[in-house]
Order: structure tokens, then sequence, then C-alpha cells
């Protein structure tokens, strides 16, 4: 008899669990949009519209064995998954994937590929009328969309702007360095150790002109402006307590197996994936992915009737790669021999060409482009 696998959320490591497992059980993904989203893409897509259909694979194609249903889960508990329209999902093991939200453009908030496709083609006609951009974070979300709206607009004023007194501080001084330099080379204006006197008055991503005041005195004057922080564990369809308990920052702890820890023990046939888990490590798709070949390969032995064996061990050192546009950006990988920084032309090669579409079109099929 087949078992039901219920995925919830859509994102990179829900996905690639139902991508794997559609030829072995019946795959239900629960997500409310119509397309895996390669968010990765967001901030290129933004500055260049006609890219952006790039960044959506609809379900339809990368699931052609899988059920995908339109919709939010609302509660869990051990037996399945409630939706908001009243529907009931029975399974017989569970994958909680519903990872982090971020603030737009960083990540679409619409739930259709048109509807993402006609809210980043507007702001693309913000962005191009005005002259000065402000990004409040600069972390690398910020980083990154400085650099795309240099590749695009080289003569446009950039500033970022951020209450910390580093860029990315839990990198190597070597790292750092070079982030300095491309940032200076690509006339991107960088702010530390200070932040805004005041909420901004006029709204995010929308060309008006304004001056702003920083706590130090400073005035910062722009034509439009971003929000690049801010992560919230989307967590909330839990809060119910019906299956575990949210920790303090309102994640899920999971066992080295991914196996979520229940209100009465663990639970051998629900795990959770990605942003979402406790697990003590940066909040990144890598990692999701390499959380989504775990609990694949330990579902698929549970549908063979054998013990589950693999185990998630995050990795010893940070990992990251920040592209300054196509051909800029800095990045740093783990070596047997420790943490190595790497150049602008790796992290341009890995990422920065094309923003992993080139895989997900390998994993997951053609784009909607």
């Amino acid at each position: 008899m087949s078992r039901t696998v219920a995925i919830v959320g859509g994102g990179y490591g829900g996905t690639a669990v139902a991508k794997a497992l559609e030829a072995e059980a019946d795959v239900v993904l629960i997500d409310p949009r119509d397309a895996f989203v390669n968010v990765a893409g967001s901030l290129r897509a933004l500055t260049r519209p006609d890219w952006a259909g790039n960044m959506f694979f609809p379900f339809d194609t990368v699931l052609p064995r899988g059920r995908v249903i339109r919709d939010r889960a609302v509660s869990v508990d051990p037996g399945g998954v409630t939706l908001a329209s009243g529907q009931r999902v029975a399974a017989d093991y569970l994958v909680l994937a519903t990872g982090s939200g971020y603030a737009y453009p960083a990540r679409p908030t619409a739930d259709s590929v048109e509807e993402a496709l006609d809210d980043l083609r507007q702001t693309n006609k913000e962005l191009a009328s005005a002259e000065r951009v402000l990004i409040l974070g600069a972390g690398p979300v910020g980083l990154e969309l400085a650099g795309e709206i240099k590749d695009a607009w080289p003569d446009k004023h950039v500033t970022i702007v951020d209450p910390a007194e580093r860029l990315l501080p839990a990198f190597g001084s070597e790292m750092r360095a070079d982030l300095h330099r491309q940032l200076d080379e690509l006339g991107i204006e960088v702010r530390l150790g200070t932040s805004l006197a005041a909420p901004l008055a006029t709204e995010a991503n929308r060309a008006a002109t304004f001056t702003a005041t920083t706590t130090g005195g400073d005035e910062i004057t722009a034509d439009i402006w971003f929000r690049a922080y801010g992560v919230r564990i989307s967590s909330d369809y839990l809060a119910d307590g019906r299956l575990t308990a949210l920790t303090s920052q309102g994640q899920v702890a999971v066992t080295e197996t991914l196996n979520v820890r229940g209100v009465d023990g663990i639970l051998d046939h629900v795990y959770a994936i990605g942003d979402l888990t406790d697990v003590a490590e940066d909040k990144m798709a890598a990692y999701a992915l390499r959380h989504a070949e775990v609990v694949a390969q330990n579902i698929a032995a549970h549908l063979r009737g054998e013990q589950p064996t693999a185990t998630y061990q995050p990795m010893p050192d940070p990992m990251i790669l920040v592209p300054l546009g196509s051909r800029h950006g800095v990045g740093q990988l783990p070596t047997p021999d420790g943490p190595a920084v790497v150049s602008a032309a790796t992290v341009s090669e890995y990422k920065g060409v094309d923003l992993f579409t080139g895989r997900f079109i390998e994993q997951f099929g053609p784009t909607a482009a």
C-alpha cells in the first residue's frame, strides 16, 4: 500500500524532498504559490525584469507525479495537516519546510508568478527613475542588492546604512577587506555604526525624494529606499502546540536525523528542515538542500521497511557567496584545511552569472521564462 508524504512548504528544501520521493510515495506538497521560487535570483529580477521569469519553476513541471495543493497550513498534528480552506491532509510522514520570511524585494510576496512578475516590473520602473538609492541593512541581501543596482545602472549613487560596526562579522578579515575594496571600486557608499534617527515617511520600494538624518547627525538624501534586514521564521501554524513546542526564536527543535521533538517525545515520522529548524548554523538555501537529502534518505528507508540512518552534521565553518552583480563578489568556502576565501571570479562562476538557475533547470525542469 502506498504511503503519503505531506510536505508543508515548497521552498528549496521542501521541493527537493518532494522531488526525491515522488516516485516512491504519494507526495503532497502544500504551498500557496504556483511555482518554486529560486529566491537567490530575486534581486537580479528586480534590476532586470526581462530575466525575472528565470527564477520561477512551475510546480506542475517540477512534480509531474506529485500532487500540489495551493493552500496554507494553519495547524499540524502527528496525523496530518489542516489547511486554511478547512481541508485536512492525512499523512504517514510529514515534512515541515516553511522556512523564513524576508522583506520584498529579497523575496516576492505574491503567490502567483504573473503577480510576482508584475510587482517586479513596477518596482523596476520606480528604481529606474531614481538617481540616489538608500539601502537599510548591510547583510548579504543589502550587499547583493547594491551590487545588482550598480551592475544595471553604474551611475546611480547607492548608500548602505547599518548599525553594525563591521560588514559580515562572522567571516575572516581577508574576505571583509576584499569586500570593502570591491564596494569602493563599484562606488557603493557604506555607512556602518549608525542608523536612521527616525522612521522614513516615504514608502519602501517607491520613488520619492527624501532626506533622512542618521543617529550621528549626518543627512542622507535619496530618491528611493529598500529594506534589507529582518528575518521572520514561518512557524505560525505550529503555535497551537498540537505537534511541538516552538523555541523562543519560533523554531522547531530537531534531532540529528532531523526528526521533530514533539510534545510527548521524538516523532519518528515527522521531520523539519531549513530555516525552520533549531540547527545551529546560518540560515541559507545550501543548508536547506543538505537537510533535504538527509530527510529524503530517511523517509525512503522507512518506505523500504528499513531503519533510517542518515544524520545531519552542521558544517564546522560558515560558508557564504555574496555576488555583487554578475562579475564581482566575495566568498568563503570550506576546505579540508579550513575556510578559504575565494575570488570574485569564483563567486561569479558558482553563483553570480546565473544565480543557480542552471542547477535548478537540471533538477526541476524549465523555468517560467
